[in-house]
C-alpha cells in the first residue's frame, strides 16, 4: 500500500504542476507515513450485527517549503469507505484503497499547493 500511495502522490504532483523531483536543493520537500488502517463496524441492527463496516485510512504528512518561510505544515488526514458488513474486506480493499489513497493524496495536493 506505501508503494501504491506514494506512485500516486508523484503522479498527482507531475501531472498538476511543473515541478520535478530531484536529490538536493528542492523547492518544497515532502513525507510522511501511514499511521492507521482500521475497520470499524458501523450501523449496528437489533441482532447486535453491523451492516456496514467502515475502513479508515489515516496518513502523517510533513511539508516544508524551502521558497517561502512560515509555510511549513505538518497534518494528519485521513479518508474511509463504508462496505456492506456481509462483504468480506478482501472483496472490497483493493477497490477501496484505491478511492482512499486518491482521496489522501487530492487532500496532500490542495494543502500544500494552495499558496504555491
Amino acid at each position: 500500500m506505501e508503494q501504491r500511495f506514494n506512485e500516486e502522490l508523484k503522479d498527482l504532483f507531475t501531472r498538476s504542476t511543473r515541478l520535478q523531483f530531484v536529490r538536493q536543493n528542492a523547492d518544497l520537500e515532502m513525507e510522511g507515513e501511514i499511521v492507521g488502517y482500521s475497520l470499524t463496524p458501523l450501523a449496528v441492527q437489533e441482532d447486535s450485527f453491523a451492516s456496514e463496516t467502515r475502513l479508515t485510512l489515516t496518513v502523517r504528512m510533513r511539508y516544508r517549503n524551502n521558497k517561502v518561510e512560515g509555510q511549513d505544515k505538518e497534518e494528519t488526514l485521513s479518508a474511509y469507505r463504508n462496505f456492506p458488513a456481509d462483504r468480506m474486506l478482501t472483496d472490497v480493499q483493493d477497490q477501496l484503497i484505491g478511492e482512499l489513497i486518491k482521496e489522501i493524496t487530492d487532500q496532500i495536493f490542495n494543502t500544500t499547493m494552495s499558496n504555491w
